[in-house]
């Protein structure tokens, strides 16, 4: 890994989120880098592309996010990626077309349908919770529903929720542009071949989305770093932001001891 690298980081997120719901993330992130340039990117129809069309398919978003990245003079070296579960996905496809892109990537309870079946992606306890959100036409009720689904800081969930509400609002995600990364996540097979860059995987022990196993069916697959966190929810910087940085500075001091 090259010594700069963590001097500037590309930031995704993952099904129907944008850049907002990092939260306190961010400066988190900023504070243990404070020289970094850090960049949280939108996926296509979310965020500030809210009224446009996403694609249904993982290639087809990883173009459009690079083509994003550029248009702000990003990627160049050393860029480091880190990204949550849908966003993992789109980031390890551009990973895997554009090597060069990047100098290290940090993937957060992501899965991939040729590794891990269907209910284990998407838990089978959270069937009946997903398929009923559409139906809450309160914004702030719907959005304390995903808090309780991705989250285990439940003393916290009202504040969550009433945030995400406030970003619901201000940028509403439509159903269409949902439906679409729903299908382009549920869809998504990547090539067989390992990353050439350095790539660090994090999971939660007690998500209750996502399965960690499907982390550990990656780091199988690839011989990958796997760092397990013990309480956390799905949306692991929202719980336990400070832990996912520790990571980030052990894994990355020990690559450059190991090429440095």
């Amino acid at each position: 890994m090259d010594n700069r690298c963590g001097q500037h980081w590309i930031l995704l997120r993952g099904l129907a989120r944008e850049s907002a719901h990092w939260g306190n993330f961010v400066p988190q992130l900023q504070a243990s880098f404070p020289s970094a340039t850090i960049t949280a990117l939108d996926l296509p129809g979310t965020g500030r592309f809210f009224q446009q069309s996403g694609p249904n398919r993982i290639p087809a978003i990883a173009e459009q996010v690079r083509t994003n990245a550029h248009e702000q003079g990003l990627p160049g070296q050393p860029v480091m990626i880190l990204a949550v579960s849908l966003g993992a996905m789109v980031a390890w496809e551009w990973l895997q077309r554009y090597p060069g892109d990047s100098c290290g990537a940090v993937f957060i309870n992501t899965s991939f349908a040729s590794l891990s079946p269907f209910y284990q992606r998407l838990r089978w306890q959270s069937y009946l919770k997903l398929f009923a959100l559409p139906g809450h036409r309160d914004i702030y009720q719907r959005e304390l529903e995903i808090v309780k689904l991705v989250s285990n800081q439940e003393k916290h969930y009202e504040e969550f929720a009433k945030d995400w509400a406030n970003i619901q609002i201000a940028r509403p995600l439509s159903l269409r542009n949902t439906i679409n990364q729903l299908v382009a996540a549920a869809t998504y097979r990547p090539a067989k071949a390992k990353p050439k860059t350095p790539v660090l995987l994090l999971n939660s022990k007690s998500d209750r989305l996502v399965s960690p196993v499907c982390s550990e069916a990656i780091q199988k697959q690839w011989n990958l770093d796997l760092r397990t966190h013990p309480w956390a929810g799905h949306d692991l910087t929202l719980d336990d932001g400070a832990w996912v940085i520790a990571q980030l500075q052990q894994w990355m001091a020990n690559q450059h001891s190991s090429f440095g």
